[in-house]
């Protein structure tokens, strides 16, 4: 298969390199020079422009937030002018429900299609192309956009015709991890400050009644207190949590908890958290709890 990729963060250039491990021919696209050297030895075709990541059967978007898939997609020589009729944009960013639905409207009305597949992982699922795929599309696109979710993904989840609807899903999910991370965090922080060891607390819960991997995964970056390299920044955690509450005031749906969130987002980032992974949002309880930083 022929793919552009487009967005090579630690996501994307895991993604992009298990494409070219699975056999496709890929050309990638990156705003910034020099990220894609790795994946042009791998035996990527560089592009200068986005066009030129746009002359094959799909081009997928790896990017951070809708703002900078907008800036990608229109405009001369971006996505949507470049793209071939019958050709598929498939988004794999986490982008707004809102967005997803004018980029679904806008393809198609370019006799385009649009699929939205945005993914559960970090950065080394991506590398080991574990990742999780909630796609949603035309089930013709769908179909077509298989063998790129099978290179990058250990399972993919179609659940909808209607592309928007994987954006809602990928949104819940992140709204629910954050949850984890946050009730995590305070449960740690209370124990902790009664006396309990942190890490000895952590694999009690993750040996009995709490072993699924996000709370491995997230308990053991709180515990160690390992927020830096980040493998999801802060400010995106931030950002979704934004998005799931415009998705609940659109649908009618309160999330109190998520309301939380999203203070307890703001206060990590007036604290100069905006380089920490969002996983330091369980750092907050201990703060607020007095315990030093060791």
């Amino acid at each position: 298969m022929n793919v552009g990729f487009i967005g090579l963060g630690r996501m994307g250039a895991g993604m992009a390199a298990n494409l070219l491990k699975a056999g496709h021919d890929v050309t990638v696209y990156n705003r910034t020079p020099g990220k894609d050297e790795e994946l042009v030895q791998m035996g990527a075709r560089s592009a200068a422009e986005v066009a030129e990541a746009c002359d094959g059967e799909i081009v997928v978007t790896m990017l951070a937030d809708d703002h900078a898939v907008e800036s990608l997609v229109y405009g001369d020589q971006r996505v949507l002018a470049s793209l071939a009729k019958g050709a598929i944009h498939v988004s794999s960013s986490t982008i707004s429900v809102a967005f997803a639905e004018r980029l679904t409207a806008d393809h198609a009305a370019a006799g385009q299609r649009f699929v939205a597949a945005p993914v559960f992982g970090r950065p080394e699922a991506a590398a080991d192309g574990k990742l999780f795929v909630v796609a949603a599309g035309e089930s013709e696109a769908v179909t077509t956009a298989t063998p790129f979710f099978d290179a990058v993904g250990q399972k993919t989840f179609v659940v909808s015709e209607t592309p928007k609807a994987a954006n809602l899903v990928k949104l819940s999910g992140n709204f629910l991890i954050a949850s984890v991370i946050e009730s995590l965090g305070e449960a740690i922080a209370l124990v902790s400050k009664g006396g309990v060891d942190r890490h000895q607390y952590l694999d009690m819960l993750t040996s009995t009644l709490f072993g699924a991997p996000v709370y491995k995964t997230y308990g053991g970056l709180i515990v160690d207190r390992k927020f830096e390299p980040a493998g999801f920044a802060a400010p995106l955690g931030q950002k979704d949590i934004r998005l799931v509450l415009a998705a609940a005031e659109e649908l009618r749906v309160p999330l109190p908890i998520a309301s939380l969130l999203r203070d307890r987002f703001l206060s990590l980032l007036a604290h100069g958290g905006d380089n920490l992974d969002w996983s330091a949002l369980g750092s907050l309880a201990a703060r607020d709890a007095g315990e030093a930083a060791n």
